[in-house]
């Protein structure tokens, strides 16, 4: 019986990363053949069992469908084994004879996996692939509403890691997952990089961890639908995407904008796609039901068929109901049902035109779902490229469902489950995250010019030929020509004849050499002696510092410097060894 299960798990954090640091000691020096034949067996094994696994995930969790699960599953054991099977990832992968560069792949070693709860499965075999391919272990931590269907992912893909030849312990998955175990993998001393899944709490720790981390944020995407559009084979895709494992993908749609032109129809297809467009009181239901006070997602409603949704905001609709929609005039919080939903119930947004639809999209990307995803359905090139340029969001899909595209399903992205926002959302991709984001590249450089051949700019010339850079950069020509050209950037005209009189270019010219000259020494004057020089102000007081660390001391050097320090002052050791010059002690 545990007696303490935060305990325990930490414990068991520890020992499996370390478990996974000694067999990366053994992976790592594996060629590309052996590396290629565990992540053929562990795909095979994966796809064999999709549908198994994804009914485990739906039992355990009670999130999305078997079927769309499955799905996602083999996307991550066909189409993303398809993308990485011919990748280099060991030994030399580049090699530029004509720059003389070769670059050589480094695995960065242990791979702390935070895995969610919304795709459990296919999250657990997209990462074990990707992390293996580049010659890592990986430690996987569960969400703990889905320990059984993740452990029973990792423990039939290690078992077939180890029948191709895998090393023991290359797979670890923590069986007693706690916030406080899944904290002790991210900050473990022998932890490489952490890849992480999840909500933004989770992914901010990753980031805050101390480690390299690939975190990943949530996703409300909008879809445009432009007045060039096929409508209804954009609804349909539209609905088909949003209805996918009833919308539990971060990337699912969430608000269909369409111009005004294209209402009638668009409501149409939306009824013959089975669509339930709600009334006033059922989506103020709706609203209260799915976000909360605290304005988070209502997890009792992630992920549930449409009927089920609408059974718990007290109303009731058809079975075969595919998606729910709801008509907002605003995005905000003041508007609840704008934000990411995570279930099969889609906001509509009707503008006047496509300036204003852009706008809105922008909106809506600005409220919870920035660097991410967003959608357009249009038949005009331009429309698509400036949509494009003008859209926050690391993905700008084209004429396709939104879970399938963003994933690499519909389009030719790279297939992931991990979808990076960019600096936009705090992310440090904006990727599909793939093995290539788990290693290290080295570089071999040769010698391929002398240094002084190295420089075309007037400056570093002169820095070879034995001519002062300043000389340069300060001549009159030098500073003439830059004032003209400062002078025409502002749309002043010079002429090219000298005029007789000096011009407002030469008098700057001349007033600023004058100023780099010193002044002549003064004439002495007999007669009337100079009065008595005043005493010197006094010395302004020195500052004392509270703390000296190495490079403080470095810094002082170079800049000719010294430091002031009390007897409350922190020095460093090799501060206090490097500084005994530097150092000037007040008290």
């Amino acid at each position: 019986m545990l007696r303490d299960k935060d305990l325990v798990s930490i414990q068991e954090a520890r020992a499996k990363v370390e478990k996974a640091y000694a067999a990366f000691q053994n992976y790592r020096s594996f060629t590309q053949e052996q590396v290629d034949a565990i992540i053929d067996r562990m795909a095979a094994v994966a796809r064999a069992n999709a549908e198994r696994l994804a009914r485990l995930a739906v039992e355990e969790t009670g999130y999305g469908n078997v079927r769309d699960k499955t799905a996602k599953n083999l996307l991550c054991s066909d189409l993303l084994h398809q993308a990485i099977r011919p990748l280099k990832t060991v030994g030399i992968v580049r090699e530029d004879a004509e720059r003389k560069v070769i670059e050589i792949a480094e695995p960065v070693g242990v791979v702390a996996a935070i895995l969610p709860t919304t795709n459990p499965t296919s999250t657990a075999i997209y990462k074990i692939l990707i992390a293996l391919k580049g010659r890592n272990t990986i430690v996987l931590s569960p969400h703990p509403r889905a320990m059984r269907c993740t452990c029973e992912t990792a423990a039939l893909l290690y078992q077939a890691a180890c029948e191709a030849g895998a090393p023991e312990d290359v797979i670890q998955c923590l069986e007693h997952a706690t916030m406080e175990a899944t904290n002790e993998i991210m900050r473990h001393r022998r932890t490489g990089v952490i890849l992480s899944t999840g909500g933004q709490g989770i992914v901010r720790a990753a980031y805050s961890s101390g480690k390299p981390a690939l975190g990943v944020g949530p996703g409300n995407v909008p879809i445009l639908l432009e007045r060039t559009a096929d409508v209804k084979e954009s609804v349909r895709m539209v609905v088909e995407g949003k209805s996918f494992d009833y919308g539990t993908v971060c990337s699912s749609e969430q608000t269909l904008v369409f111009e005004e032109s294209l209402g009638d129809q668009v409501i149409q297809e939306l009824k013959a796609n089975r669509a339930l467009l709600c009334d006033a009181t059922q989506q103020a239901a709706l609203a209260k039901l799915l976000i909360t006070p605290d304005f988070r997602v209502n997890a009792a409603c992630v992920g549930q068929p449409p009927a089920r949704i609408a059974e718990m905001a007290g109303f009731t609709v058809p079975a075969e109901t595919s998606i729910l929609v709801v008509q907002l005039q605003g995005v905000g919080k003041e508007h609840p049902l704008s934000a990411e939903k995570l279930s099969p119930v889609l906001a509509l947004y009707r503008v006047k035109d496509f300036d204003e639809g852009c706008r809105v999209c922008d909106s809506i990307l600005h409220f919870g779902g920035l660097g991410h995803t967003c959608v357009i359905f249009s038949r005009d090139d331009a429309k698509i490229r400036e949509y494009g340029l003008r859209m926050p969001a690391g993905r700008i899909l084209v004429n396709t469902s939104a879970p399938q595209g963003s994933t690499g399903i519909t389009t030719n992205v790279f297939p992931s489950m991990t979808l990076g926002c960019g600096a936009m959302a705090g992310n440090v991709t904006s990727d599909n995250v793939g093995p290539l984001h788990l290693i290290n590249l080295k570089r071999i450089a040769y010698h391929v010019r002398e240094a002084k051949s190295a420089f075309s700019s007037p400056e570093g010339k002169a820095y070879f030929e034995g001519t002062t850079v300043a000389a340069v950069a300060t001549g009159r020509g030098g500073i003439a020509d830059a004032v003209q050209q400062y002078l025409a950037s502002r749309g002043i005209a010079l002429s090219s004849t000298p005029p007789p009189a000096p011009t407002a270019t030469t008098e700057v010219v001349d007033r600023f050499l004058s100023s780099r000259r010193p002044p002549p020494p003064p004439t002495p004057n007999t007669q009337h002696p100079p009065p008595p020089a005043s005493p010197a102000p006094p010395a302004p007081p020195v500052e004392v510092v509270p703390f000296v660390s190495e490079s403080d001391v470095r810094q002082a050097m170079r800049m000719g410097k010294k430091i002031y320090i009390s007897s409350k002052t922190i020095v460093t050791p090799a501060a206090r060894d490097m500084g005994a010059d530097i150092l000037i002690k007040t008290d």
